[in-house]
């Protein structure tokens, strides 16, 4: 059931996100949000889900917290699989390439991320886990050309 209805907002989200030009919903607990569509992994089919993120240099780093489950969320194991995706950032969608945070990134960031959001923390003692933080790095779609 709990799981049901966090896939029911999700969903409102992006949905209200996307159709507001990222106007509505831009930002939960005082982090900005983002819309990350990812091809299925089974399905092929676009996945669309809102995410918190912060940047790091040129990058949108979003946090795999699965809110402290002991798996992966979904979205994160469809980009293991096909590292292109789109985010729409407030009305711009953007071509994206994701890699997961090395140690070296991730110790650095991890505590940024709480400072600024303390959820975070909880999520990461609820789980054995380490939660995974992943960088959306935008594609030059002009570069080689």
């Amino acid at each position: 059931m709990v799981r049901w209805f966090f896939k029911l907002v999700r969903t409102l989200h992006a949905l209200v996100f996307g159709w507001s030009g990222g106007r509505v919903a831009a930002s939960i607990a005082g982090m900005p949000m983002l819309v990350l569509t990812t091809k299925g992994r089974r399905t092929g089919r676009a996945h669309s889900i809102p995410l918190g993120y912060m940047t790091d240099q040129d990058s949108y780093v979003v946090i795999a917290s699965y809110r402290g489950s002991p798996r992966n969320p979904e979205w994160y194991l469809n980009l293991l699989q096909e590292t292109n995706a789109i985010v729409q950032v407030s009305n711009r969608k953007i071509a994206v390439v994701a890699t997961t945070a090395d140690t070296e990134s991730r110790d650095r960031l991890w505590p940024l991320l709480i400072a600024k959001t303390p959820i975070y923390k909880r999520f990461q003692d609820r789980t054995s886990r380490q939660i995974p933080l992943i960088y959306l790095t935008p594609v030059d779609i002009g570069a080689g050309q």
